[in-house]
């Protein structure tokens, strides 16, 4: 049973209230502690109806029918802890994993997210259970590049197992199926490797990610984002080269891949922004309906002094990013250069607005932050659909 310190939350209750319930929550608690969990169960939701602000009791009873699988009457229990102790992440997290259990993904990583926001316990079982928990879920929403940055995470922090190297796997081969390949298969060994190789690129062992990854694109060249699993490790170790290189191999393998085009572009700008802007406007052909592709080649047109084509696609990502404080900087400096002073000095008020905000948030470490959301307006190249959805 997963234990974490909850405050516990008073009120006066009438003598033979008291007296019943210290009875109860005696025996309750004398019951969960001799793994009687039924029996404690039972004895809680009774000492619960006579004191239902006794917050170590959901507690104990959410965590007893986690631990049963009854994963609806625990995500009860902890919605009611939530509402009375709405600082404690450690409850956010179990409310999280109980949705997880029921397929609720969305609020699932909302609440596990929060409750990473807010802070856990000294329980490092919980800590990686969540953020693992949390990767699955971004796998299973598309959002790959922040799943593979809290698995890489965990990697570097020495954990280990089959089931964190195929999720990783899935991850960096941008796969969104809830159940990994069947372990006979071929499939999941080429999952495994891949899932393996980010491990080690998660603990910086570059080359040894390096050339396990590229063993196995010898064996499978033509298995789909091999090439783009390839690439994005090349990335992690700086070699924007070898990465552009993979990148355009994977375009060869599927030529309606948007996510490769988007890679190679974010990759030349600032270094080459002219020859990422092909790139980046045939990414917006393909799939005008993903704001990415339209912030990226505005961001690439803006650095080659395109400012008046660069305008209305960052307008169109300031609609759908209206919070990404970045955006508000380039439109800035855009309507400045386009001689649009009204405009330009909107753009960078909302920005200074915003950066207070992000600073706030992120020094309250508040869940949901700029700084620590990926539903925060941040923008990841890896998180657009590969193909048009």
């Amino acid at each position: 049973m997963l234990e974490a310190a909850v405050p516990q939350v008073r009120h006066a209750d009438s003598p033979s209230t008291v007296s019943n319930f210290a009875s109860l929550s005696a025996k309750a608690d004398a019951a969960r502690d001799a793994n009687r969990l039924e029996e404690a169960a039972s004895l809680y939701r009774k000492a619960l109806a006579l004191r239902p602000n006794w917050s170590e009791g959901w507690w104990s009873l959410g965590t007893i029918e986690y631990d049963q699988n009854s994963y609806p009457e625990a995500v009860h229990a902890f919605e009611r802890l939530t509402a009375l102790v709405p600082r404690n992440g450690n409850a956010y997290v179990m409310l999280g994993l109980s949705e997880f259990e029921l397929g609720r993904d969305v609020l699932a990583l909302q609440h596990l997210e929060k409750g990473a926001g807010l802070g856990l316990d000294k329980n490092l079982d919980l800590r990686y259970v969540a953020l693992y928990h949390e990767a699955i879920v971004r796998q299973r929403l598309g959002r790959f590049q922040a799943a593979q940055e809290t698995l890489e995470q965990l990697c570097l922090q020495g954990v280990q197992s089959d089931a964190l190297a195929s999720t990783l796997g899935m991850v960096m081969l941008r796969m969104r199926s809830k159940e990994p390949p069947d372990p006979s298969s071929e499939d999941a060994e080429i999952v495994a490797r891949v899932g393996h190789a980010g491990c080690l690129a998660g603990q910086k062992r570059f080359d040894e990610a390096k050339n396990d990854l590229t063993a196995v694109v010898g064996q499978h060249p033509t298995y789909p984002n091999i090439h783009y699993a390839l690439g994005i490790l090349l990335l992690e170790a700086s070699d924007l080269t070898g990465a552009n290189a993979e990148f355009k191999e994977e375009i060869k393998n599927n030529p309606a891949d948007i996510v490769s085009r988007l890679q190679i572009a974010a990759a030349m700008y600032k270094t080459d922004s002219a020859a990422g802007v092909p790139y980046a406007e045939e990414a917006v052909k393909r799939a005008p309906q993903q704001p990415f592709g339209h912030y990226l080649l505005g961001m690439l047109l803006l650095d080659t002094d395109d400012y008046q084509r660069a305008i209305p696609e960052l307008e169109i990502a300031q609609k759908a990013f209206p919070r990404e404080s970045k955006i508000y900087v380039a439109l800035g400096s855009a309507y400045s250069r386009a001689g649009r002073k009204q405009e330009a000095a909107h753009a960078r008020s909302t920005f200074t607005r915003l950066k207070e905000e992000e600073d706030k948030a992120a020094a309250a470490n508040e869940p949901g932050s700029a700084s620590t959301s990926t539903d925060s307006g941040k923008i990841p190249v890896g998180d657009v659909p590969a193909t048009p959805q």
